[in-house]
């Protein structure tokens, strides 16, 4: 059959430099490179190459590069390259168009649109090297009054359940099986490390990881995966996934190639299975319904342990988020549509949700109208890229972040967006025992505390330069934000002035 689809990367190899050792093709678990021996030189099959990097970083001696294929498109503004090859490969296959990782379209980024406030005289910075600065945070539900002994000098009201992070930062869901386990016990071992948490994703938490389980929030989703008694008091803190940021609507599927003896087990599914979690939790279908399972899941615990909502970033957000508060959630999550994931179909990646930042901010606004922000904490995701975003989350309302990618990519990952295929040839989104042995878990974990380091003290110049000395004194302040280049709706609802005002 003749086949209609353009290789989307070509494998450039200068031929002086390359020596024919074969690093390319022992690292390439997509066979895009060969060792011809009876030709005495290396062929790439272009069509194969995802732009994972790995051939290139692995090369000793420099001579490769990978780069776009050179074609161009027929003019169009409306049928472009990208447009027409999405409809021949429907044409050929007839399936759903599948991608991994976070929105690529070139919707607005209102991180980028949003600067930072500083002082100078009235309100004189301070210097983080030589002041202290409290960046940690507390999740969780706060009473709406503290009953004191006066005589005592104590508070006397019972506190609900809360979790402390000692960076206002946690790693966001990434299941087993669909990362390896090297890859989630790296950010297990990172999250111990910097005093916050991991998520476990809907796959359950693997035996191995138990130990870390003060440092873990352990996910309930639509396929209640792994899910029992002992699951659920093995965490910190409970996350109900109602909705995903990179898929708003539509439930999960792990392919059965993915579905090991390690993975059956964790999941407590049958091996080479396909997982599939229904877009609908099937016991959810009101506020009503939604709070008898928070309140299931307290009793599951004893009431020790706080219980989160995660909703996903859609026109109606700021609603379902004081619903979900009213059904007795202590966290919530809005996760925003450029968040990452390990598989969706493209479309609903591309097409469906709003910004984590008009969300976020649009949450915030709710809950403070309705006189109800105290009773929870909130936690946003999806796209936070650097420390300046997680300033700026704060600064819109949130107790905390959540991020995926950033120490996805801290690890090794390169974005290539075919992380279904179970391929990784970094060693992260994959199953294949040749591939996962790749990712040192230990220096994977070494490397994302590096980061989240580097991000709090970051963190902490731009509070002392706002003379702010504690992150709880910028939440939800958005005079420290001033908008540029946006309109004026787009400032209403984000809540900030333009700049200059």
């Amino acid at each position: 059959m003749l086949d209609y689809l353009l290789p989307r990367y070509k494998v450039l190899r200068d031929a002086e430099l390359c020596v024919q050792c074969g690093a390319c093709e022992r690292s390439c678990a997509n066979e895009v490179h060969k060792v011809d021996e009876e030709l005495g030189r290396v062929t790439a099959d272009h069509r194969a190459c995802v732009n994972c990097q790995r051939c290139v970083i692995m090369c000793p001696v420099g001579a490769l590069a990978i780069a776009q294929w050179p074609q161009v498109g027929n003019g169009s503004n409306n049928w472009t390259l990208a447009a027409m090859q999405d409809v021949a490969k429907q044409a050929q296959t007839g399936a759903v168009l599948l991608s991994s990782m976070g929105n690529p379209q070139p919707y607005p980024i209102y991180w980028d649109r949003l600067l930072l406030n500083a002082s100078q005289v009235t309100n004189p910075s301070i210097d983080p090297l030589r002041e202290p600065m409290e960046t940690r945070v507390l999740l969780g539900s706060r009473p709406d009054v503290l009953e004191v002994d006066e005589r005592a000098r104590t508070v006397t009201t019972k506190m609900p359940p809360q979790i402390k992070l000692d960076v206002p930062l946690m790693f966001s869901a990434m299941s087993f099986g669909s990362i390896s386990l090297n890859a989630q016990k790296a950010l297990a071992m990172a999250a111990e490390e910097l005093g916050t948490c991991f998520n476990t994703g809907e796959g359950g938490l693997h035996k191995d990881l138990e130990r870390y389980g003060g440092h873990a929030v352990v996910q309930v989703a639509s396929g209640r995966f792994g899910v029992d008694a002992h699951y659920l008091n093995a965490g910190a803190m409970i996350e109900i996934k109602i909705g995903q940021g990179a898929k708003p609507g539509i439930g999960g599927h792990l392919p059965g190639e993915k579905i090991g003896e390690e993975v059956s087990r964790t999941r407590m599914i049958p091996r080479g299975t396909d997982a599939i979690s229904p877009a609908p939790h099937h016991d959810i279908y009101s506020i009503e319904d939604l709070r008898q399972l928070v309140f299931s899941l307290k009793e599951a615990t004893r009431y020790a342990k706080p219980v989160a909502v995660k909703i996903a970033a859609v026109h109606n957000v700021a609603a379902i988020a004081s619903g979900a508060a009213r059904a007795g959630a202590d966290v919530v999550v809005v996760d925003g549509f450029r968040g990452g994931t390990g598989a969706a179909p493209a479309r609903i990646r591309d097409n469906v949700g709003i910004p984590l930042e008009l969300a976020l901010a649009s949450v915030d606004k709710r809950l403070h109208d309705e006189g109800i922000r105290s009773r929870v904490s909130l936690v946003a995701g999806g796209s936070v890229r650097n420390s300046a975003d997680v300033v700026r989350a704060v600064a819109l309302g949130a107790d905390a972040v959540y991020c995926a990618s950033a120490a996805l990519i801290a690890m090794g990952c390169h974005q290539c967006q075919d992380c279904a295929s179970g391929r990784c040839n970094w060693g992260i989104a994959t199953q294949r025992p040749e591939l996962t042995k790749r990712l040192n878990p230990e220096v994977a974990a070494e490397r994302v505390v590096n980061l989240v380091r580097a991000w709090n003290h970051e963190i902490q110049e731009m509070m002392g330069g706002m003379g702010i000395n504690a992150i709880d004194s910028l939440r939800g302040n958005r005079l420290m934000l001033r908008g540029i280049g946006l309109t004026e709706k787009e400032l209403e609802i984000l809540g900030v002035k333009h700049a200059g005002e």
